[in-house]
């Protein structure tokens, strides 16, 4: 009897609706939910809005059929998920099964599309925003809850291939002043901006993620060697240059510093040195300044030294921002002023080129309560998704919450959250699926 309890606990969100769980199930996924969910990975990282336009799915512009404003990673994701609700046995009790593991995205999720109706019944902006930008990670958590190996394994490979390539065509573009596939609203190109933007789209964005991706590189990703997992950082490290994110790359260099400073006395701590990794270390570190000397003499950081020079109003909009609250009433502030009255403004205050913190923007344009809403769903789902990571998380995790306020992110329409949990959940595997390549290997 002691023995059959586990099964039964594990029966129990989806007992109620009629179709008893066995004690495997949600170790393993069917391979078309599997594969599905590695190619809308891989659609997500490898399809930007430039390449969308070239195939006339208007996904970054404000005009055009309101169902090209969903990314179609987002469709295949949503469809993946109806077809592994079908394939459980009962698509009402998948949903409660997996609402029970992972609660906090549930909670995101359904409160993405409640406040996406209030947007919709009020005419408010951001409609896409809100599917694109809460409701998909949230899914993605969701189905990602059976930790299923093979699956974690080939989202490994994915996000390690297309962000190699991603950052290798930045290069290309850098060198030869080429964008491939430029970043496009409503099919204008802004012809003064040769950042590169490789396959993630906006530059800023393809920054925002090299960071990320260069901090799980250092903290995660343990089943890459040593002398790969360097050899991706440098080229990571030199992609980050050619996309101009001035704070991606301040940040990068501030935070992967101290955590190879806090590594290094650790491991001296411990008084077990490997002295070939030692060896190597001292060599790399007399290489780094020869390298940064001779790219420097030739001009590769010409670009964004310019940046941090003329950074086109970008740092006094950060300042102009917050005198927009002293035109609005206290009622506008809750609830949400105007939309008119808030683009008027931002015109006076010369703001065109948007509100580069995502509270600010929220607040301005949906009000506090709406924003108070969000913003409590979001520290759920982020402490969620941190707790089924390996504590390396935090590394990744605390550039990713720093980065989030240097621009709009999350109070317009993006896919940031996503990939941010696909580099999450996918280089700091579950402990759950640690586990079961351990046992499987034993």
């Amino acid at each position: 009897m002691t023995a059959s309890r586990p099964a039964v606990r594990a029966a129990t969100p989806a007992a109620g609706w009629g179709v008893p769980v066995p004690a495997a199930a949600g170790n393993s996924m069917d391979w078309v939910t599997g594969y599905g969910l590695v190619a809308a990975v891989a659609l997500l990282f490898g399809i930007s809005g430039g390449m969308l336009w070239l195939v006339g799915y208007n996904y970054d512009g404000l005009t055009g059929n309101p169902a090209t404003k969903i990314h179609p990673s987002t469709y295949l994701l949503v469809l993946m998920f109806a077809w592994r609700a079908c394939t459980f046995g009962n698509p009402m009790g998948y949903v409660v099964t997996v609402a029970d593991r992972r609660p906090a995205s549930a909670l995101l999720a359904v409160m993405s599309i409640v406040l996406l109706v209030v947007v919709i019944v009020r005419q408010r902006p951001g409609m896409a925003g809100m599917i694109d930008t809460f409701v998909t990670p949230a899914l993605l958590v969701l189905m990602l809850a059976e930790n299923d190996e093979k699956t974690f394994a080939r989202l490994q490979t994915v996000v390690h291939a297309i962000m190699t390539a991603n950052a290798l065509l930045a290069l290309f573009e850098f060198a030869t002043k080429t964008l491939i596939f430029p970043y496009r609203l409503d099919g204008e190109v802004f012809a003064n901006d040769l950042r590169s933007t490789a396959l993630q789209g906006h530059p800023l964005v393809n920054a925002t993620i090299t960071s990320i991706y260069v901090l799980a590189l250092l903290s995660g990703s343990k089943s890459l060697s040593m002398p790969l997992r360097l050899g991706l950082i440098g080229l990571q490290c030199a992609a980050l240059v050619a996309f101009g994110g001035r704070s991606a790359m301040v940040l990068t260099i501030m935070l992967g510093g101290c955590y190879i400073l806090i590594q290094g006395l650790r491991t001296l701590r411990m008084g077990r040195v490997n002295l070939l990794g030692a060896a190597l270390g001292f060599i790399l570190a007399a290489l780094i300044p020869v390298v940064i000397v001779l790219a420097a003499s030739y001009g590769f950081f010409d670009a964004l030294l310019e940046r941090f020079v003329s950074d086109s109003g970008s740092a006094n909009a950060r300042v102009e921002m917050f005198d927009l609250f002293q035109h609005l009433e206290l009622r506008d502030l809750i609830v949400g002023p105007d939309i008119d009255l808030v683009e008027s403004m931002r015109r006076i205050s010369g703001l065109e080129q948007g509100i580069e913190n995502p509270i600010i923007r929220m607040v301005l344009y949906q009000g506090a309560f709406f924003t108070l809403l969000m913003v409590f769903g979001f520290a759920l789902f982020t402490h969620e998704v941190a707790r089924r990571c390996h504590p390396g998380i935090w590394l990744p995790m605390l550039g990713w919450l720093m980065l989030l306020n240097t621009s709009e992110s999350l109070a317009s329409k993006t896919t940031l959250m996503t990939k941010f949990v696909v580099i999450a959940l996918a280089l700091y595997p579950a402990r759950a699926v640690v586990r079961g390549r351990q046992a499987t290997r034993a």
